[in-house]
């Protein structure tokens, strides 16, 4: 699939974003668990409509970057509801440019399942992240349960024409294949949600 109709796809959904933002969810208590780790200047890519603003200590320096104009005007009204100063980037996360060695977390929440070349985005969450700094991770991949991996399998064809995302990445070998480091991860769900510490390897 295309970026362009990545993003019609992503403009089209920005609503329930924004409505499912508000919703004291699994989903919620999961990025809090893991969020509650970010600190100082964050890069948040694929930001959506805003989740995570929540999470994010009071005084952090935030930039959020979305290839979807339609999430970024949603982003934008929570980031006011909020009083977050945050620095919005329209761009397409695999060829944005970022200074390097200049963040304290980069945060990637659902949204290595979308990319089309996920192996590539995460050397450049290293490559952006400082040496000392962390790497939260809040995916969805395949199952360890081979029912639910064959499920997986069946239908990732129509996920992704119906929602923008692969259903079957097995995002742990991911991770492990690229310039991070593992510091803690946990797994729900029969292993197809991941939270996930990490840093980039020096």
């Amino acid at each position: 699939m295309n970026i362009e109709r990545q993003v019609e796809i992503f403009n089209k959904q920005a609503g329930k974003y924004y409505k499912r933002a508000k919703q004291k969810n699994m989903d919620f208590r999961l990025r809090s668990k893991l969020l509650q780790s970010a600190t100082g200047n964050i890069l948040e890519l694929s930001v959506g409509a805003g989740m995570n603003f929540q999470f994010y200590p009071t005084l952090s320096r935030i930039t959020a970057v979305d290839f979807s104009p339609k999430m970024l005007d949603q982003a934008r009204i929570v980031a006011a509801e909020q009083g977050r100063q945050v620095d919005f980037r329209l761009g397409n996360v695999e060829e944005i440019a970022l200074p390097e060695k200049n963040y304290d977390t980069v945060i990637s929440s659902l949204s290595l399942c979308s990319y089309p070349h996920p192996d590539k985005v995460l050397t450049q969450m290293a490559s952006w992240c400082k040496e000392d700094g962390k790497i939260l991770l809040y995916e969805h991949g395949i199952s360890t349960n081979s029912f639910v991996a064959w499920l997986q399998h069946k239908t990732n064809s129509f996920y992704m024409k119906r929602v923008g995302c692969h259903m079957n990445r097995d995002i742990l070998k991911l991770v492990e294949e690229s310039p991070l480091s593992i510091v803690k991860s946990e797994h729900y769900m029969l292993h197809t949600v991941h939270l996930i510490w990490a840093k980039p390897v020096t």
